[in-house]
């Protein structure tokens, strides 16, 4: 899991803009709410990227190696921070109170193919 603290590329009085992505190809853009305590994911993607943008509120982000994946990580991300996982990783948010997340999938995992490329894991790395 990498975390990408993203910046403003221009401020003024209007407001700011921000660049989440560049040079990259993008087969969907979800919108996801989360209730505070809520888990989202326990699963990974066998060829698909996810970048999960934090649009508001904050997350506890947890990522493995796969299924059964004995290295485990997790990163407290909050509003503008990036989380990419690549193919293969595990991964599975906790939200810290109400928030909302756009997720950026890279691959055969969108639309009504949605669970094609995801895999549930057994064992939950959060409950």
């Amino acid at each position: 899991m990498r975390i990408v603290k993203t910046t403003a590329n221009h401020q003024d009085e209007r407001g700011e803009i921000r660049d989440i992505l560049t040079h990259q190809s993008v087969d969907a853009v979800t919108y996801i709410t989360c209730r505070a305590g809520s888990v989202r994911a326990n699963h990974y993607h066998k060829f698909s990227v996810q970048y999960t943008y934090v649009l508001r509120g904050g997350f506890d982000a947890y990522s493995q190696q796969g299924e059964d994946g004995t290295t485990r990580e997790s990163h407290r991300v909050t509003v503008g921070d990036l989380v990419i996982h690549e193919a293969g990783e595990a991964h599975a948010f906790r939200a810290l109170e109400d928030g909302e997340i756009l997720s950026l999938t890279m691959g055969p995992r969108n639309g009504e193919d949605y669970e094609k490329d995801t895999y549930r894991l057994k064992e939950k790395m959060v409950e």
